[in-house]
């Protein structure tokens, strides 16, 4: 965002790239400039868009406004059990009376299964 509350692209990183990220309470999240503000208000700058779906100027928009809100998309979470530390070190007596594993750490890793191992 420039100072005058436009929009635009950028190939390098600069200070008008930098935006404060706000959740609400109802779980819409709002975009601030973190660089310019209203200069009697000290009020910030939000990202908006219009009902055309163009950028609005930052100057314009207020962060109640539906225009500044925008809804994150969920993240694809994928649930993976830890071994836990007695699975990990689960050892068993073998005939020469040397600790074994009785799963490797691999299988434990693959869900059980025992990958082939090249000897």
């Amino acid at each position: 965002m420039n100072n005058e509350g436009y929009l635009y692209t950028s190939e390098h990183f600069t200070p008008e790239c930098k935006f404060k990220e706000s959740v609400f309470e109802n779980y819409y999240v709002t975009y601030s400039s973190m660089l310019y503000r209203q200069q009697q208000s000290g009020r910030a700058w939000f990202l908006g868009l219009n009902k055309e779906g163009r950028v609005m100027k930052g100057n314009r928009v207020k962060k109640t406004k539906p225009a500044a809100h925008f809804i994150p998309k969920p993240l694809k979470v994928a649930m993976y059990r830890e071994p836990s530390l007695h699975d990990m070190t689960e050892f068993s007596r073998s005939g020469s009376g040397s600790p074994t594993k009785s799963r490797s750490a691999s299988a434990m890793l693959n869900g059980g299964k025992i990958a082939s191992q090249s000897t």
